[in-house]
């Protein structure tokens, strides 16, 4: 919202002063103008507020009419508040559905009219500007609505997309005179002795509010200055009350699952939040903590001692929309950004639309606009990676539990029936791979799924929903085959490796092990996509265009050797001193089979000591080796291998274990410290093959 129209960036403001009565100069946008100090002039009040009227004030005015004890009592969302004032002021609420009622009605009559004219297409273009124009008629709550859905170019036809796009940062500004005598009465000082200068018109306004530029007294630094458009809170509170109505009929009429209500109560909650601009100041400054030391993020700095809940004093960015430039690289960022969001620390931007998202002058992504902040609990983090993961591997069983574990499912649910249903679903969705799994379609294809097995959306999810799904509809806006999940994976599947979550290690153990045995495939999968997660700019353009073999193998043993890749470094000792024990079993029994074959009477076929379980860590070991030589090798050494031929499957492992000797050079461009871990594994490995080797040779004795 605080961005800069698309009109080339403003140049830093002129060096004149403002003096309390007098004429001020301010250049912006190439402009020189010249306006009176508006803070001292005589004002005319109409319906409570002063001033020129912006087109919703006009259209619905009447809301403002509260006394100051009722707005007051607004500052937080308390649904049996607003309803105790509006039970006093009957008039008011039928007034406010008549409006609705006929100004949507008369809209949907008109394009029910073209479709019986077959007119519908060349009326399109006009109806959607004629919808645009009623939304910011009927104000901040269908906006916010409106915006909620205009970053699905996927969804939203291109004539409808246009124009509620222009809600993110278009929408008419309300009177100068009432948002700066708004300043001076929020922070207790003149104008002029707050700001040396101060732009004359608002450079950006929202639903909720609008921006100027100015310099701050005395220090000089440009800053953005957000004021609340007056009596928000009053129009916001009446249409949730009505909204919260019809979601009880329809959840009713539908027989729903899902409690719409405290669906709408969580958006209301978080809503009424950001109306609170001491709130949004102090989410910046938890942001910019959190996330400000992320590569090429800029989160702008906060001015909390000179913020009020009605004004709000932030440092100014400059910059462009992040869908104006075509940028791959800040998308990829923006990915990164929100995992870390979500899945690291739980505490994400819930409103990240375009009129949010700028890339600076610099080339950063630049976050703005704290007021609508989510909170995503550590059990239910854990839970989505567990799902994603039972996803990509096609754990539909698996994947049914996870759902209960999100509380989309009540525990009492059929199992194997949503299985069953999961199943069906969800392997069309992942035929060509999870990378290209659209998670607008994925959502859109659970629809009847979810509604026959009364799935319910519990409200924190709403806007974890919305943030993913924003961030692959800006993405779309210029790549038509990005996907949003495909893009997180590689994070995820990075966590999952790497986290010390006892819940998450245990999923990783089950996902590796099946029925005690090693899921070496799986291993590969999830090394293959954490390599792809990164955030360097030369590093994304190099994916694109392949990956190096020996950058690979650089990555994985950089990734084992460190503290984070302790619980996957102990998992692959144990399962390479089970397959080094394979393999000195079937050199044993091939050398007794050569012998045997050279002495008389020997019987037609040798004697074999290696078992299944012996055979399947063989090949283990094999694909382990390969996998260190790098992914090509992997892939095609794994051909033409019999699980018959045990003997020669053991000289082939000899003849591979030649093939990963030109990795040694790698490791001298090793870190020493993890020159220093890698010193360490001969003996840990060692130890742990003599524990096999005397556990076997106790059990072949005594049992």
């Amino acid at each position: 919202m605080l961005l800069l129209p698309a009109a080339p960036p403003a140049p830093p403001l002129s060096a004149s002063k403002l003096s309390k009565g007098k004429p001020y100069a301010i250049q912006l946008n190439g402009f020189n103008r010249k306006v009176p100090l508006p803070v001292r002039l005589r004002r005319t009040v109409v319906c409570g507020i002063s001033g020129d009227v912006d087109t919703f004030t006009q259209y619905s005015g009447y809301l403002f009419n509260l006394s100051s004890s009722e707005a007051d009592s607004l500052t937080e969302y308390d649904v049996s508040r607003i309803g105790a004032i509006y039970r006093n002021r009957p008039l008011v609420l039928i007034r406010r559905l008549f409006q609705i009622a006929t100004t949507l009605g008369k809209w949907l009559g008109l394009r029910y009219i073209d479709g019986l004219m077959e007119r519908s297409d060349q009326m399109f273009e006009v109806r959607a500007a004629e919808l645009r124009k009623i939304l910011v008629e009927l104000g901040p709550a269908y906006i916010k609505i409106a915006q909620a859905i205009s970053s699905r170019p996927d969804l939203i036809p291109p004539s409808y997309l246009d124009q509620l796009s222009l809600l993110q940062d278009r929408i008419t500004p309300f009177s100068n005179e009432v948002a700066f005598n708004t300043i001076e009465r929020e922070l207790g000082l003149p104008i002029d002795k707050l700001f040396s200068e101060i732009s004359p018109e608002p450079v950006a306004a929202a639903s909720l509010g609008q921006v100027y530029q100015a310099r701050l007294c005395p220090s000089g630094q440009v800053v953005a200055v957000k004021v609340q458009r007056p009596g928000v809170q009053a129009a916001i509170s009446l249409d949730i009350l009505i909204l919260r109505f019809l979601a009880g009929l329809v959840r009713r009429a539908g027989k729903l699952n899902t409690d719409l209500q405290a669906v709408l109560d969580e958006w209301a909650s978080s809503l009424f939040r950001e109306m609170d601009y001491r709130k949004e100041a102090k989410n910046g400054i938890k942001f910019r903590q959190l996330y400000g030391g992320i590569k090429d993020v800029f989160v702008p700095e906060m001015y909390l001692e000179r913020t009020t809940r009605r004004v709000l004093i932030m440092e100014w960015v400059e910059g462009q929309k992040l869908t104006e430039v075509k940028d791959l690289y800040l998308i990829e960022v923006g990915v990164y950004s929100s995992f870390n969001q979500l899945l690291e620390y739980g505490f994400y931007h819930a409103d990240p639309h375009p009129g949010n998202l700028l890339r600076t002058n610099d080339g950063k992504l630049a976050y703005l606009d704290f007021g609508m902040m989510g909170e995503f609990e550590p059990e239910l983090r854990d839970g989505f990676i567990e799902a994603c993961l039972h996803l990509v591997n096609r754990d539909y069983d698996a994947l049914a539990k996870d759902f209960v574990t999100l509380g989309l499912l009540p525990p009492t649910a059929d199992k194997d029936a949503v299985t069953d249903a999961l199943t069906g679903v969800f392997q069309m969705a992942v035929a060509k791979g999870f990378r290209n799994i659209s998670f607008g379609d994925l959502l859109g294809n659970l629809g009847s799924t979810m509604y026959k097995f009364k799935f319910r959306i519990p409200s924190y999810f709403s806007l974890v929903i919305r943030s993913l799904a924003v961030l692959e509809g800006i993405a779309i806006g210029f790549n038509r085959d990005y996907k949003v999940l495909g893009s997180t994976y590689p994070w995820i599947a990075r966590k999952v490796l790497t986290d010390s979550s006892p819940k998450l290690k245990s999923s990783l153990q089950a996902l590796l092990y099946k029925e005690g045995v090693f899921r070496i495939d799986r291993l590969e999968s999830l090394l293959s996509e954490s390599l792809r997660a990164r955030t360097e700019r030369a590093l994304v353009t190099k994916q694109m265009e392949g990956t190096d073999s020996r950058l690979v193998v650089k990555q994985i043993l950089s990734f084992t050797l460190t503290e984070k890749g302790t619980f996957v470094r102990e998992m692959l000792l144990e399962e390479f001193a089970k397959g080094l024990d394979a393999l000195g079993l079937a050199t044993l029994d091939s050398i007794t089979s050569v012998t045997a074959t050279t002495l008389p009477f020997s019987a037609s076929r040798p004697f074999s000591s290696m078992t299944d379980d012996d055979i399947n860590n063989l090949r283990t070991l094999r694909r382990l080796l390969l996998l260190l030589s790098g992914p090509q090798k992997t892939e095609s050494s794994s051909k033409g291998v019999k699980d018959s031929e045990e003997v020669s499957l053991a000289f082939y492992q000899l003849a591979s274990v030649q093939e990963i000797l030109p990795i040694l050079s790698i490791i001298p461009e090793l870190p020493p410290e993890l020159q220093q871990q890698l010193l360490l594994l001969p003996s840990n490995l060692a130890g742990r093959l003599m524990s096999r080797v005397a556990a076997r040779t106790i059990r072949r004795i005594f049992l």
